[in-house]
């Protein structure tokens, strides 16, 4: 979310265009004139660190562009995540030793935005080839021929000036050994240390363990019967019986095979009534209240209409201590609304029947939990903002990374301490929510069982992938309905899925929409009407509704948007 008003992005590049198909030199078959007196040597993998096992070695980025990640990865506990910016594409790339007059097959996994992959000093004709991105890994795969005197040629993968960062991992240069070798295959991981349960509920239980070098993912046991599986280092066993008492054990895996089992841990499921429920209409309007003046009017809570369901105050401060968050009235920025009037006019909204919450993040915030301790600071300042304010939950808006292991446990250490009625929702940006690997979206899968709604932010987006695979850009029907089919395909129930839009044209840089358009998305989402280009293949009536950045460019805008579409949210099956 911004706290400053609307401000445009720098105009991206134009997309190139390929014209035609992309040359390839096809290997010929080699043609035996004379009697063979030696047989070929099996063709091998000339690329080093060709997963990124071993970090960027062997490989080189332009302008310090790439990173590596521990997910979302195709194989192996790594892969390469590059950015592009400015005038750089994010190039990287790799000496790969190779024989003269010999044909290699150059290939790679990418995901995320676009990604081509090629070769250059081949001696014949160099070659590339590309995608226009995806939310799932693709494959990208070429062939060359060396000259008679090429011993060496550079592999190498970029992204696009202006899009959104790429994703590589494991390369193949495969052909005649070029004196390199092949690198040794994955050996079957060790056994995971660290098991541990967390917060649990009525039908959940949640677990965590310390990451195994070399392990791909991990299965999860209950009571000997694998429950689930899992990428990272922790996981949420659910459909378990109330107060039953279960034992747990995990397992690494990777291409080698299965670890043996962990050590197993206990944990028991809560009794019936402690579950977590939620109080917010099954169709809801979320608005964003502006605890600061950024040009948008100022607001009283006791000014934010009825047609908001949830009001999530914006935004609570990070302190010195790493996690933990605070909240600072800003009185003299508000005309003098103090904190008895605030903590007054919250009881009076939840008297009405609404709930307020605390939002974490924003567009500026540095609140970081990415340990246990940040974790834990993190449950117990928002629990403590809960109890002294009377806050009925909070809202994750961090837009400058997440941590979806920490994070979960974090909010399931909030889950555990604030029982029934906690109100948890979510305001990713598109990028976050394009494939269920993403950190936002693992998050949001990982609570799922104590999530209230995900109201993505579809604005300040550019194009993005929808479902289907096509390209939307923002502004459009079309780009609201085919990018919550992710959400709602993915994993989501469709009473956790909203959409995020700007109240006003001053709300964000760009991706405003009228009324009427989300009104639009919101049928065709729930009963399959007012569609544009793209339909879903099935309706989602219990679609949770619909949120805005901000009630405050909502009352600037005379409140054109709560009036028209808080009543149409209400209206939904």
């Amino acid at each position: 979310m911004e706290r400053s008003a609307g401000s445009s992005r720098r105009r991206r590049r134009s997309r190139p265009v390929l014209g035609g198909t992309m040359a390839v030199v096809a290997a010929a078959a080699l043609t035996v004139t004379g009697l063979v007196s030696t047989a070929q040597a099996a063709d091998v993998n000339n690329a080093r660190n060709a997963g990124f096992e071993s970090g960027l070695a062997n490989w080189t980025c332009a302008g310090n562009s790439g990173a590596i990640v521990s997910s979302p990865v195709h194989g192996g506990t790594s892969a390469l995540k590059a950015t592009p910016a400015g005038q750089d594409n994010a190039k990287c790339s790799q000496a790969v030793k190779v024989k003269p007059n010999s044909t290699y097959t150059l290939s790679s996994w990418v995901q995320g935005g676009y990604a081509y992959l090629g070769v250059s000093g081949t001696g014949t004709t160099d070659v590339s080839t590309w995608s226009p991105g995806s939310t799932a890994w693709t494959k990208l795969s070429t062939s060359f021929k060396t000259g008679a005197n090429t011993t060496s040629v550079t592999v190498y993968t970029h992204g696009w000036y202006g899009q959104a960062a790429y994703l590589a991992d494991d390369f193949e240069v495969t052909g005649p050994d070029g004196g390199g070798g092949e690198e040794p295959g994955p050996v079957i991981p060790a056994a995971p240390g660290g098991l541990a349960a967390g917060a649990t509920t009525t039908s959940s239980v949640a677990l965590s363990w310390n990451a195994v070098s070399g392990a791909a993912g991990y299965k999860v046991y209950r009571d000997g019967v694998q429950a689930t599986t899992s990428t990272g280092t922790s996981a949420t066993v659910t459909g378990l019986t109330a107060d039953t008492a279960y034992q747990f054990s995990v397992s690494a895996t990777n291409a080698a095979g299965e670890s043996v089992k962990s050590a197993a841990v206990s944990a028991r499921t809560a009794k019936n009534g402690t579950g977590p429920v939620t109080t917010v209409p099954k169709h809801a309007v979320t608005g964003y209240w502006q605890n600061f003046n950024n040009g948008a009017a100022v607001q009283k809570l006791s000014d934010v209409p009825a047609d908001y369901d949830i009001i999530a105050v914006s935004f609570a401060d990070a302190t010195a201590t790493q996690g933990a968050v605070t909240f600072n009235l800003d009185t003299a920025g508000l005309n003098g609304y103090t904190d008895a009037q605030f903590r007054s006019d919250i009881k009076a909204k939840q008297t009405a029947g609404k709930n307020v919450i605390i939002s974490i993040g924003g567009e500026l915030g540095t609140v970081r939990v990415d340990s246990d301790a940040s974790a834990t600071a993190f449950s117990n300042s928002v629990y403590a903002l809960m109890q002294d304010y009377g806050f009925n939950g909070v809202d994750i808006d961090l837009e400058n990374g997440l941590n979806a292991t920490y994070m979960t446990k974090a909010l399931r250490q909030l889950s555990a301490k604030a029982g029934s009625g906690l109100v948890i929702t979510m305001a990713p940006q598109t990028i976050d929510m394009q494939s269920t690997s993403g950190e936002y979206f693992k998050t949001a899968l990982n609570v799922k069982d104590i999530l209230t709604v995900v109201n993505m932010q579809y604005y300040n987006s550019g194009s993005m992938l929808g479902c289907d695979g096509k390209v939307y850009s923002q502004g459009s029907v079309d780009f609201l309905t085919a990018l919550a089919c992710i959400q709602l395909e993915g994993g989501l129930d469709p009473s956790q899925v909203g959409i995020g839009v700007p109240a006003s044209t001053r709300g964000a840089g760009s991706g405003y929409v009228s009324p009427s358009i989300v009104n639009a998305a919101l049928d065709c989402l729930a009963k399959g009407t007012n569609c544009g280009s793209f339909k879903p293949s099935r309706t989602y009536p219990s679609l949770r509704g619909a949120m805005t950045w901000s009630t405050n460019w909502d009352a600037t805008a005379g409140f054109a948007w709560s009036k028209a579409v808080g009543p149409h949210v209400r209206s939904l099956p």
